[in-house]
Parts: structure tokens; C-alpha cells; sequence
């Protein structure tokens, strides 16, 4: 079972490092390079829609991770588990303190409604999300390490 438990936990935190490292790396890009008020708007429309599953998958990862620590507690690599549960940890607590509050924004963006400044909080938005980004990295290699 708990062999089971151990790739569950690493396949989640993998696809959510993968949606991710997409976001910051090909997605953002691609709506950068769009013309006119494309771009804004394809940001916003990513916004509702990630917005609302990326909670769920955060929080869930994190408690695979803090299951997969307890009920491996006195086998091997349990202690890099509980440092990917601590990353994990704070890549919610990063994406609820700075990340979420401009999204929740940005989401209801339109072109006439935008703020002048709404570049900048993209660029400061992008910014905060390479670091999450990092973060879950390192997560999920530790989840991968504790796997051997």
C-alpha cells in the first residue's frame, strides 16, 4: 500500500510541476507574443481556469506528501519527505499570500476595465511564479530521491 501511495503522490506532484514549469515557460510566452489585448485576455480566461483547479491540486499534493511521510515514517527517505512536504507547504503558502491576490484581479480583466498598471502585476506575477515553480522542482525531486 504503501508502494501505491508512494507514486500516486509522486505522479500528482510531477503532472502539477509539468503544468507549471508550462505555464511559466510556453503558455505565458505564447500569450506575451499575442497582439493587441489578446494576450490580457488569454491571461484572465487562464486565470478562471486554472484558478479554480490548481487549489485543489496544490493542497492535495501537500497531503499526499504529509500521508506518505507519516505512514513511512520509520522507512528509508522519509526525511526527504518531509522537506517536500515543507516545500510543498510553501508553495501554498507563496501562491496564497502572492500570487492568488493578483490573479483573483487579473481574472476579471478586460480590456476596458484593466488597471494602468497591469503589466506590471503580470511582470510581478510571472516573477513570484518562478520562484513557485523552483520551489515544486525541488519538491518533486526530493519526492523522486525518496522513491530509491
Amino acid at each position: 500500500m504503501l508502494n501505491a501511495l508512494e507514486v500516486v503522490t509522486t505522479v500528482v506532484v510531477g503532472v502539477m510541476v509539468g503544468v507549471e514549469f508550462s505555464v511559466a515557460f510556453v503558455i505565458n510566452p505564447i500569450l506575451d507574443a499575442l497582439p493587441e489585448d489578446s494576450g490580457q485576455l488569454g491571461h484572465a480566461h487562464g486565470g478562471r481556469m486554472l484558478g479554480a483547479v490548481m487549489p485543489f491540486w496544490y493542497i492535495g499534493s501537500l497531503v499526499l506528501a504529509a500521508v506518505w511521510a507519516v505512514a513511512g515514517w520509520h522507512h528509508r527517505g522519509t526525511g526527504l519527505v518531509v522537506t517536500a512536504g515543507a516545500l510543498l507547504a510553501l508553495s501554498v503558502i507563496m501562491s496564497l499570500l502572492l500570487l492568488v491576490p493578483i490573479n483573483n484581479r487579473n481574472k476579471t480583466w478586460t480590456p476596458d476595465n484593466r488597471p494602468e498598471d497591469w503589466k506590471e502585476q503580470m511582470n510581478r506575477w510571472n516573477r513570484w511564479h518562478y520562484v513557485r515553480v523552483a520551489v515544486i522542482i525541488a519538491a518533486f525531486t526530493l519526492l523522486v530521491a525518496a522513491l530509491a
